[in-house]
């Protein structure tokens, strides 16, 4: 079952379940920070208004992609943003006691910083207890030569409160086949990292191509390890083919679990196909781990 939403003028949608209630966090155009929307049912969400306000902060703008995680009695969120300084993308943590915040940015600075701008935050907990941090190196500021500027998913160990990185950083891969490389300028993308753990096997999504294009897509990779190495899907796992009408640029996904229990991913199209641009739609549907693959029901 495929929903699209009423929540447009965003991207990146993240969706959590406290038992109770739905919460969507999503990319924010018109705030200096983001917003937070509520549902009952995940087809009508109702704005809260604003939970992490960074008007007054060490970021100045472009508020992407944030995801929540609720850890030791805290939610905890995890969220990109340009630097004021010098205007480099890196990623933040913020925390709140309630999912509707207000969130409070930890360092009042970058969680970490490797030199290069880093976005798309993402936080995978193993069965051990031992936490990962997945992102994209930003392709504003890597250039890799014979390929153009290119982002890459990266990852690293996380502490146990999941405020600051351990050890140093690990490139799994960028973008390598045919249906991941389409270029744009100088420039390609391989973003939006997002791991599921099942028999054994790291199920990691990934976002491809230009954004504000319809040939974005959800890709995927696996591994027997969190850290690797990955192996890329032969084809991409969510393209503009997979639905009809305004089924344009479905990307950056993640995942969650219903009130009953049902695995659920959320990810934007574009909200005028014709026209693609930053203004995106949240949609939501079931999915389900098949056959070695991650199978969404659009």
């Amino acid at each position: 079952m495929l929903i699209r939403t009423n929540v447009t003028d965003i991207g990146d949608p993240f969706v959590i379940n406290n038992g109770k209630q739905y919460y969507m966090y999503a990319t924010s155009f018109d705030v200096d920070g983001f917003k937070v929307w509520k549902s009952d049912d995940l087809k009508n969400w109702e704005c809260l208004g604003v939970c992490l306000d960074l008007s007054d902060s060490w970021t100045c703008q472009d508020y992407w992609a944030p995801e929540v995680i609720y850890h030791n009695d805290k939610y905890v969120m995890h969220y990109t943003a340009r630097r004021k300084s010098d205007k480099s993308l890196r990623l933040g943590v913020a925390v709140s006691e309630r999912p509707e915040g207000p969130f409070v940015d930890v360092h009042q600075g970058p969680m970490f910083d490797f030199g290069y701008a880093s976005i798309d935050g993402h936080v995978f907990v193993d069965d051990d207890g031992r936490a990962y941090f997945y992102y994209s190196k930003d392709c504003s500021e890597n250039y890799v030569e014979g390929m153009g500027r290119i982002s890459e998913v990266c990852v690293c160990e996380m502490s146990s409160d999941l405020l600051t990185l351990v050890g140093e950083p690990v490139t799994l891969f960028g973008p390598s086949m045919d249906y991941d490389s389409i270029q744009v300028g100088d420039q390609m993308w391989n973003e939006a990292p997002y791991v599921l753990k099942q028999d054994g096997v790291y199920y990691l999504t990934y976002s491809a191509n230009c954004y504000a294009t319809n040939d974005y897509c959800i890709c995927l990779a696996k591994a027997k390890q969190p850290m690797g190495p990955f192996v890329k899907y032969d084809r991409p796992i969510m393209t503009c083919k997979d639905a009809a009408e305004d089924f344009a640029g479905p990307g950056h996904n993640a995942f969650f679990r219903d009130k009953d229990g049902g695995l659920m991913a959320s990810f934007h199209i574009q909200t005028f196909p014709d026209a693609p641009s930053p203004n995106r739609k949240a949609c939501i549907c079931n999915a389900e781990i098949k056959n070695g693959t991650i199978v969404f029901e659009v």
